[in-house]
């Protein structure tokens, strides 16, 4: 299972602490191991074990599924050039970024959904409240809707409905997250997608710029650098897109080329990582673009979420008028059927 924003938050914080105290590897997942949050202890029970019998921290996290790509690449690279701590300050300021742009995120849709949740519990009410009225001498209960839905099984039916339809997209979306998480023709669909694509793409930018910034700024070669930074993005498409990229640098081009290549970078980012190059500022400007495209995500995210804003409650709008719509349709037939064949 996939570890919380908080979690990675903390695990930054006190490998950033103890770290930098001088405490090795394996005495942080010792304490955490014992005195982590609920979430960690499991975890760090398994780091220490690996990491106490030799094991490098890389190759302990690789063997974790529920540890992000960012966090196993840049911690790689802060063990291999013993910059460990600073490598975790700045893992922790950047998932403190994400959580930020989450909770905005959250709080963004929380009344549309909100209403969305009262409207269906006031028509499931209404539906039942009308049923217990006796329109004709069968005792044949008020339809609402006009759907069919009367009474206590009526309304059964219309909340089971809403909620079990709601219930069964989101069972199918986890279930295709899941058996298609890592494909990179998936993620590039989600680039393209209006609205999502532009959000997503900002995201996996900030993370390269902090996974380059950083592993240009270790010495490391650059094809490896290159590797390790794409694949710290979290997207499969750009993940994908390492080998070649990696082969190209690897052949004499620059990284700007190489990028350019994969159709994922905007022109504008190449430009920018081509006079970068040329002016030997790599680590510099990128950490300047990673704070741009942290604020360009934040900017999308803002709009991403008055559009899912937007469409629920355009969505409850219309149910409700279509409820109002079907009650007065529904009220003129009943009354007609109740005066009898000559009707109004």
């Amino acid at each position: 299972m996939p570890l919380s924003l908080t979690a990675l938050i903390d695990l930054c914080r006190v490998m950033r602490h103890y770290l930098g105290a001088g405490l090795t590897v394996v005495d942080v997942f010792r304490k955490q191991a014992h005195q982590g949050s609920a979430e960690i202890r499991p975890l760090a029970t398994r780091l220490y074990a690996a990491v106490s019998q030799g094991s490098s921290l890389a190759d302990a996290l690789e063997a974790e599924p529920g540890v992000p790509p960012l966090l196993v690449s840049l911690l790689q690279v802060g063990e291999q050039t013993g910059m460990l701590p600073e490598v975790c300050a700045d893992l922790e300021r950047f998932y403190l970024k994400q959580r930020e742009l989450w909770r905005r995120f959250l709080a963004g849709i929380a009344w549309p959904v909100f209403q969305f949740v009262l409207a269906t519990l006031v028509l499931t009410g209404l539906i039942w409240f009308l049923g217990q009225i006796p329109i004709n001498a069968n005792g044949t209960g008020f339809d609402p809707l006009g759907l069919g839905l009367i009474g206590t099984s009526g309304a059964l039916l219309f909340f089971l409905g809403v909620w079990g339809t709601i219930g069964g997209v989101w069972v199918l979306i986890w279930l295709a997250r899941r058996s298609l998480a890592g494909r990179a023709w998936v993620d590039r669909i989600l680039l393209q997608l209006p609205g999502l694509g532009p959000c997503v793409q900002a995201l996996a930018l900030a993370r390269f710029c902090l996974a380059l910034r950083l592993t240009a700024d270790s010495g490391m070669a650059i094809g490896r650098a290159l590797r390790l930074s794409l694949r710290a993005t979290g997207n499969a498409a750009f993940a994908q897109a390492a080998k070649q990229a990696s082969a190209t640098v690897k052949r004499g081009d620059e990284v700007h080329t190489a990028l350019s290549g994969s159709g994922l970078f905007p022109e504008e980012f190449v430009h920018i990582l081509s006079v970068a190059e040329e002016s030997g500022t790599l680590p510099e400007v990128m950490k300047h673009q990673g704070e741009h495209y942290t604020e360009e995500a934040n900017r999308r995210l803002t709009f991403l979420t008055m559009l899912a804003a937007g469409g629920i409650w355009l969505f409850v709008a219309g149910v409700i008028i279509l409820a109002i719509i079907r009650l007065y349709a529904s009220y003129l037939s009943n009354i007609d059927a109740a005066l009898g064949p000559g009707g109004l």
